[in-house]
């Protein structure tokens, strides 16, 4: 089935943060935006319909997920991630950032130390920061083709730092690494015997690409999900991310019940009524859109990867196991990372990523949006060619 994905959806207009907020950040109003990690296509039909149906009742009242939302949950993480849970596990809330700085708060005291790995989704950093918490830094390592875990010095800085908080990326926004089990297991073998809580973030785990399977932190380990507080939404996967929703999932009953009295206390009870219903309309219904998307979006990495080896062999697409997130390497041309946003800005007319924004391991790398029409990629490929 065509589900439209080449077709070009006029978004200014319709209050955007990636394309109505260019001016009051410092860009040209006509600018192609391909940074922040929303996609340019409509949600699947089915859950435009469903939503539909709800406005049309008129009435937008305080809401709870019914028997049926945790059973439309349910039937998609049990059939294409593999992983069983219980519905009283899971509290519904605002999004993934807001429910990381919630188990910070929850989990760990003031000038207690809370573990990443840069370059990474920048609002991990600012939320440990902002909440006064230490932010330490296992950075990653480009290792050819394949960015790696450092598990000395992920090790050594859990031990200096007596880190009580690890907040792992996986799938990983920006680098677009899938972990292996052995990687997984040796993460979860140290934050064991440091006694580190993890919060594992996979809001991208429905993007994986061909040759690469996603796994489940507390899947993997079921017998030690008691320390794993495991983030996810349909705000990627869907495009639902104004809806305002996500599901975190705590087995463990202190911790859980400790992550909902710090959420009360953040003044959120009831979620967004139409979150509700547009995240069960997609879980029980968005597969086949969701598999056709994905082929879409892989297409147009390989279309960004031929045409860098084909036309600026000089910068590099990292290969990517996951995400709509291509992290290119820009450092062969030698370019600041002020100049080369200059030049993108100014000459090129594009809005990206600067990689340093994900940490001093990003400095010379850039991030772009790929969840576009393959028109829109076009148009971003050829002005990075032209101009840069």
């Amino acid at each position: 089935m065509d589900y439209g994905f080449d077709k070009v959806v006029e978004r200014r207009g319709t209050d955007s943060l990636k394309f109505d907020g260019a001016v009051k950040r410092g860009m040209p109003a006509d600018v192609l935006p391909l940074w922040v990690a929303d996609m340019d296509f409509p949600a699947p039909k089915s859950v435009l319909d469903a939503i539909h149906d709800r406005v049309s009742h008129g009435i937008f009242g305080y809401s709870e997920p019914s028997d049926d939302y945790f059973n439309a949950l349910e039937h998609w993480f049990t059939h294409r991630l593999g992983y069983s849970f219980s519905p009283k596990w899971v509290t519904l809330t605002p999004g993934v950032v807001f429910a990381i700085a919630v188990a910070i708060r929850a989990f760990t005291k003031e000038n207690e130390a809370v573990l990443i790995q840069e370059p990474v989704y920048y609002p991990f950093r600012d939320t440990i920061i902002e909440n006064n918490r230490k932010h330490v830094v296992n950075e990653l390592q480009l290792k050819g083709d394949e960015y790696v875990m450092d598990f000395a010095d992920f090790e050594q800085k859990i031990a200096e730092n007596s880190v009580k908080l690890f907040i792992l990326c996986n799938p990983h926004n920006p680098v677009g690494r899938v972990w292996r089990r052995d990687e997984l297991c040796e993460i979860m073998r140290i934050c064991e015997k440091y006694d580190v809580l993890i919060i594992s973030d996979e809001i991208h785990c429905d993007f994986i690409f061909p040759e690469n399977t996603h796994l489940v932190l507390p899947a993997l380990f079921p017998e030690k999900q008691d320390r794993i507080i495991l983030c996810t939404a349909p705000s990627k996967t869907f495009n639902l991310a104004g809806l305002q929703l996500a599901n975190i999932f705590i087995s463990e009953p202190k911790l859980r019940r400790a992550f909902r009295d710090e959420t009360s206390r953040s003044g959120f009870s009831q979620a967004n009524s139409l979150g509700i219903v547009a995240c069960r309309a997609a879980y029980e219904s968005g597969a086949d859109w969701l598999d056709a998307l994905n082929k879409y979006l892989f297409a147009n990495m390989n279309f960004i990867d031929e045409f860098l080896k084909k036309n600026i062999p000089t910068i590099r697409l990292i290969p990517p196991q996951a995400t709509y997130l291509a992290w290119l390497d820009f450092r062969k041309l030698n370019i600041s990372p002020e100049e080369l946003e200059r030049i993108l800005v100014k000459k090129a007319n594009l809005w990206l990523s600067r990689g340093d924004i994900f940490g001093a391991a990003g400095r010379g790398f850039i991030r772009i949006n790929v969840a576009c029409p393959r028109s829109t990629l076009d148009t971003c490929m050829n002005r990075i060619l032209q101009h840069v």
